[in-house]
């Protein structure tokens, strides 16, 4: 026999828990089944895990302003931190281990017996209200409790703190998608599938990220490969300028032996074309003075015109190309900050599905992900 387990966040009603009020799909002729493990006032437990440290804290206050009166009302109305947390448990569902079923006692017996090692597991974890409900659809278990850290360098030395208390358990280091409390649920998910084990029951693990990767994070798996392959194309576009570049240098030699042969010639006109002597033949001086200096004028022409023609093809060829690549390094760059963007946008619905997978299941969110895969598919 294959189960899955459900474990979620739940709202902390501790009346409704402990059926101080009913609500409408709870079975009130079946209540008497349910177990009551503990229930006890919230209050009394945070005076009796804090009080010692909280007197040792307001020792130390020279004003009066800095004490705390009553530690409970300062982080109820507080932000940094919750008053308790909630977490319920389930295995199966209705429709396999029903509560009116042989398969919901079997569940009952299961849960039971996880709970009671619960507490000696998690010792920063005052657990204060518990409950496993048989009076609704499926037997699940209720575990209402108040994290808290010793030893603590600010505030009180015992003060309430999740992350803290989860650190002591040896849960740290989380990450976006598998934070500290999702590797705590996960290790209480193990703990309750070695109970199920021992009555028979074997962990079916659904809608794992290796087999069934939900939209966000393949979408997300497409962005960072599209930004990866941008990332290429701007580093053969640096690869490009840098031969451009390597280009120009081998150009600027052709600009410098022009510049020397124009050096070179003669800027005074009698230099080029002197006088002709008194008794110099006008064939003479053609031949031996005029025709070699024209000819002289002519090469450095020619030189300077084809070295302006090259240098222009070249400058013209290089301007498209650049221009080519330059604009499409500017999309590239554009569509890169899009997608990083997008990344940032899909990171926050990523943790939005988080909060969905811990409040209504892992295995209701695969479930609802895989219908839609076959709406998509038809």
């Amino acid at each position: 026999m294959k189960r899955t387990i459900s474990a979620m966040v739940g709202k902390g009603s501790v009346n409704h828990n402990s059926r101080k009020f009913k609500a409408a799909n709870v079975d009130g002729e079946r209540s008497h089944l349910n177990i009551d493990y503990c229930n006890e006032n919230i209050k009394e437990v945070y005076h009796e895990l804090f009080d010692s440290a909280l007197d040792r804290y307001n020792a130390k206050q020279a004003r009066e302003d800095r004490k705390i009166s009553d530690y409970y009302e300062k982080i109820r109305s507080g932000k940094q931190e919750k008053p308790f947390h909630e977490l319920i448990l389930q295995i199966g569902d209705k429709d396999n281990m029903g509560a009116t079923t042989e398969n919901g006692e079997l569940a009952k017996t299961i849960l039971d017996d996880y709970f009671k090692n619960l507490q000696e597991r998690n010792p920063s974890l005052r657990v204060f209200s518990a409950h496993l409900h048989m009076d609704e659809a499926t037997p699940h278990l209720h575990i209402d409790f108040i994290p808290f850290t010793t030893g603590s360098k600010r505030g009180l030395d015992t003060r309430v703190s999740l992350k803290q208390a989860l650190a002591a358990l040896g849960f740290k280091g989380g990450t976006r998608g598998m934070t500290e409390w999702n590797q705590w649920v996960q290790a209480e998910k193990e703990a309750l599938a070695e109970v199920m084990e021992r009555h028979g029951i074997e962990w079916e693990q659904k809608g794992t990220h290796e087999k069934h990767l939900s939209v966000l994070d393949f979408e997300k798996k497409q962005r960072a490969e599209e930004v990866e392959q941008l990332n290429a194309e701007i580093e053969s576009a640096k690869t490009y300028l840098k031969a451009v570049e390597k280009q120009l240098n081998q150009t600027v030699p052709k600009l410098k032996n022009a510049e020397k042969l124009a050096r070179d010639f003669p800027e005074d006109v009698d230099e080029i074309l002197p006088e002709a002597g008194v008794l110099e033949s006008a064939k003479s001086y053609r031949e031996k003075k005029a025709k070699p200096a024209l000819e002289k004028a002519v090469k450095l022409i020619k030189s300077l015109y084809h070295s302006l023609l090259d240098l222009r093809a070249e400058n013209h060829d290089l301007q498209a190309r650049f221009d080519a690549k330059d604009n499409s390094y500017a999309r590239v760059t554009e569509h890169n900050r899009k997608l990083l963007k997008e990344n940032v946008e899909l990171r926050e619905e990523s943790r939005k599905l988080e909060k969905i997978k811990l409040a209504i299941g892992e295995d209701r969110v695969a479930e609802i992900l895989q219908n839609e895969k076959r709406e998509l598919i038809h």
